[in-house]
C-alpha cells in the first residue's frame, strides 16, 4: 500500500503574502480552518507544516485567495522559497517555481510592489504615529525611494520589509515637526475603546511600540521582528513582554494576545487611509530626484564661480604690512595739562621779554 502524495502548499512567506492580499488576519484563518492563531503563524513562518486535512483545507484556502489575487495557483512539491530574478534593467520577471508568460517591466513590478503593501502598511504606520496625515506621507515617501533604489529594492529578498523599514524611519523623522500641516490635532477615533487603545500605544517607548505592532499587528516572528528592529531576540523578546504588560496594566481586557492582535487590526481599519496611485508616486519620486540634481548642479557651479572669482581677485604678489612708528629725537614728549615746570616757566619768561623788545605787532585799541 503506497501513501498518498501531499497537497502541494506555497512557500511560507508567500503563504503570508497570499493572506495579507486576501485581508484576512492569522485570526480569522485560524477561525475558517478551526485551528489556534499560533498554528497558523506557525504555519506562515515555516516552524510547523500542516498536515492531513488540515493541510487540504489550508491548501484550497490559499488557492481561493491566489485566484482572487491572479496569481498562479500550481506550487512546487518543495518547501524551497521562491526567490526573484531581476533584469538588469530593474524588473522582476521569473522565479525558481512556475515561469510567468510575460516578463514585467519595472514600472509593472513597482505597482504590483505598491498595490500589494500600500494598504496594510498605512495601517501599520498609522499605529505607530497616531496621525493618517503624517501616515499617508511616511508611506509614499518610503515608496518614492523604493523607486529611486529599485534595482536595489527589487533584488532584495523581502521588498515589502525593505519599504516597512523605510516608511519606519521617514515616520519617525525629527523633520516633521517643522511641517505646518503635522502640527495640526487630528480628530481623535470616534470609538472610546479605539481612542484608549491608541493613546497607550502613543506613550509606549518608540522601539517597544515598533515592535509590538510588527509582532501582534503584521504577524512576524521574532526573529523576523529582531531583524527588522536590528536587535537581537532577547532584546527583543523583552521589548514585547514590557509593551504587553503596559497595554494590559491599563486595558486589562486586552490581556490576551490574540484579543490583543484582533483590537490592532480593528483599530488599523477604522480610519479610512487613502494613498495615492502608483504612477502618481513614480512620477513625484522621478520629480525630486530631477530638484535634487539639479540643486546639486547649481551648487557645484556657484562653488566653481566662487572659486573663480577668489583667484581673479587675489592678489598676485606679496605686500609687506606697514612697519611700527618709530621715536623721532629732539621732540619733547607730549605730557598731560598741569602745572609748568621750572624750566619752562623760565622759558615762557624769556619768550615774553624777547616779544616785548621785538618787531612792532598790531595791537587792536579801545576808542
Amino acid at each position: 500500500m503506497t501513501e498518498s502524495p501531499a497537497t502541494p502548499l506555497p512557500p511560507p512567506n508567500e503563504r503570508r503574502r497570499l493572506r495579507e492580499a486576501g485581508s484576512l488576519t492569522q485570526a480569522q484563518v485560524a477561525a475558517r480552518l478551526g485551528v489556534a492563531r499560533e498554528t497558523v503563524r506557525g504555519w506562515e513562518t515555516g516552524c510547523t507544516t500542516p498536515r492531513g486535512r488540515k493541510r487540504e483545507a489550508y491548501a484550497r484556502l490559499l488557492a481561493e485567495l491566489a485566484k482572487a489575487a491572479k496569481t498562479p495557483q500550481e506550487w512546487p512539491s518543495a518547501p524551497a522559497e521562491v526567490r526573484v530574478r531581476v533584469r538588469q534593467d530593474g524588473s522582476t520577471p521569473t522565479s525558481d517555481g512556475p515561469t510567468p508568460a510575460s516578463l514585467l517591466t519595472p514600472d509593472q513590478a513597482f505597482d504590483a510592489l505598491y498595490a500589494f503593501c500600500a494598504p496594510a502598511l498605512v495601517r501599520q504606520t498609522y499605529l505607530l504615529t497616531g496621525r493618517c496625515g503624517l501616515a499617508c506621507a511616511s508611506v509614499e515617501r518610503a515608496f518614492q525611494l523604493a523607486w529611486q533604489r529599485w534595482p536595489e529594492v527589487a533584488r532584495d529578498p523581502d521588498p515589502a520589509g525593505w519599504v516597512r523599514a523605510t516608511a519606519y524611519e521617514c515616520a519617525v523623522a525629527p523633520w516633521h515637526r517643522f511641517r505646518l500641516r503635522h502640527r495640526r490635532p487630528e480628530p481623535p477615533p470616534a470609538d472610546a475603546a479605539d481612542r484608549a487603545l491608541l493613546n497607550v500605544l502613543l506613550t509606549l517607548p518608540p522601539w517597544q511600540r515598533r515592535t509590538l505592532v510588527l509582532y501582534d499587528g503584521v504577524g512576524l516572528d521574532l526573529p523576523e521582528t529582531a531583524a527588522e528592529t536590528e536587535a537581537s531576540t532577547p532584546a527583543t523578546a523583552n521589548r514585547l513582554l514590557h509593551a504587553r504588560e503596559t497595554i494590559a496594566a491599563r486595558l486589562p481586557e486586552l490581556a490576551d494576545p490574540s484579543e490583543l492582535h484582533q483590537r490592532l487590526e480593528e483599530l488599523a481599519s477604522a480610519k479610512r487611509l487613502r494613498t495615492a496611485r502608483p504612477p502618481t508616486v513614480r512620477a513625484g519620486s522621478e520629480r525630486r530626484a530631477r530638484f535634487w540634481t539639479r540643486a546639486a548642479i547649481a551648487f557645484t557651479v556657484a562653488l566653481i564661480g566662487t572659486t573663480a572669482l577668489t583667484l581673479r581677485t587675489a592678489p598676485t604678489h606679496y605686500e609687506p604690512s606697514l612697519p611700527p612708528g618709530e621715536t623721532v629725537r629732539g621732540v619733547p614728549p607730549r605730557t598731560a595739562p598741569g602745572a609748568l615746570s621750572e624750566a619752562e616757566l623760565k622759558l615762557r619768561a624769556k619768550l615774553r621779554k624777547e616779544m616785548v623788545s621785538g618787531p612792532e605787532r598790531l595791537v587792536p585799541l579801545v576808542e
